[in-house]
């Protein structure tokens, strides 16, 4: 008996247009991403930013140099001392004005905790945007600890203004040091805590491992920085490999998420990036809190600061990596052009050229995974 051949059936697809955001949990800000599918398929996926955009940068035309300063704290709200401390240091650089050594262990020590606390949030933020709530909460619950001490410190808990052009604005409360190392006694058990609750967590790995790769010479072509560049194997540092301050004289080490399971540069060796980071800072406090030098706080910096003619671009590492500012000087007591160059920027760049192909769920873990903050892309 003769058996028909079961008949085909064709059907009719065409592309999707979505909307994620720009209020949508997953975009870390006021961020919409504009996204061409076919079913749960990227096709394409273009990134809207301008949502925050504030201005700071022409702002700094109209300010003096110190009183740019709390502005720099609004680039990035996560790492806001980084930001002091990066402009402070490029005035500084082009003015020639000296830091006393106490300050700039203070500065070491306070920007490491920034460092810390923006990875928890980073770390917990991508948890929670895969569907893991309770590690968030333990993030948060660890990173009040650091902003408790930076209270004591400035009497700020998020936007701190506490770096100055020459120094730091007060020196360290009586046994703010002991409390800190308080701190880091109380770290190692929290993060192993964490570990267990989330970063071995089966579930978690495999919505991580192998998604959305990005290679070393991509990640060098699109300008990737921080943790992001070191994700990717790429062994980069700047306060190693153009040190500044007193970077040289510490004891630590870039942190490279290797011998991982799944592809070098996936989403699972950023997330290990920044959490081997958080253990390389607790060194390097430990380190500065042992060697803390008595004496000034404030180098001898004139009221008024006016650059020489010329241009300067300085750069530090800061939470999400690279944290320049371009100064433009005319001889004037306001810079004639600012330029800032961050992290989270160049992050947004590579995510139309690695989305394509990926499932919609897995578009929020390479967002997580890359650890953009909004206001700094926008500024």
């Amino acid at each position: 008996m003769n058996q028909q051949p079961e008949e085909r059936v064709c059907l009719d697809t065409e592309e999707m247009y979505l909307n994620m955001g720009p209020q949508h949990p997953s975009t870390h800000g006021v961020l919409r991403f504009i996204l061409h599918t076919d079913s749960e398929i990227i096709e394409d996926c273009e990134p809207d930013i301008g949502f925050l955009h504030r201005g700071i940068e022409k702002l700094a035309e109209s300010l003096s140099y110190q009183q740019f300063i709390p502005y720099t704290d609004r680039l990035d709200y996560l790492a806001s001392l980084n930001y002091n401390w990066g402009w402070c240091l490029a005035v500084e650089q082009m003015a020639g004005i000296e830091v006393p050594r106490r300050a700039e262990y203070i500065r070491v020590i306070t920007a490491e905790l920034t460092r810390i606390a923006s990875h928890f949030i980073g770390l917990g933020s991508l948890t929670l945007d895969l569907g893991a709530s309770t590690p968030f909460t333990y993030n948060i619950r660890e990173r009040e600890f650091i902003n408790d001490l930076f209270e004591q410190l400035c009497g700020n808990r998020l936007l701190y203004n506490y770096v100055r052009i020459g120094g730091v604005s007060q020196d360290l409360p009586v046994r703010w040091e002991q409390r800190c190392l308080k701190f880091l006694d109380y770290l190692p058990p929290r993060i192993k805590e964490f570990n267990d609750l989330i970063s071995y967590q089966k579930i978690f790995i495999h919505r991580l491992i192998d998604v959305a790769p990005i290679s070393a010479e991509l990640a060098i072509s699109y300008g990737l920085v921080g943790p992001n560049l070191r994700g990717s194997g790429v062994n980069w540092d700047l306060r190693r490999d153009e040190p500044y301050s007193i970077y040289p004289e510490l004891d630590f080490k870039v942190c490279l998420p290797e011998g991982l399971r799944g592809t070098m540069g996936d989403c699972h060796h950023r997330y290990w990036a920044r959490l081997m980071e958080i253990d390389e800072s607790a060194k390097i406090i430990r380190q500065c809190l042992a060697g803390l030098p008595e004496g000034e706080i404030m180098g001898k910096a004139p009221k008024t600061i006016k650059l020489p003619k010329g241009e300067i671009y300085s750069r530090t590492e800061a939470p999400r990596g690279e944290l320049g500012y371009h100064i433009i000087s005319d001889g004037g007591k306001s810079p004639y052009r600012v330029k800032v160059r961050n992290g989270s920027y160049s992050a947004m760049a590579i995510i139309p050229k690695v989305a394509r192909g990926l499932m919609i769920p897995d578009l929020v873990a390479l967002i997580g995974s890359l650890d953009v903050i909004a206001p700094e892309i926008d500024r």
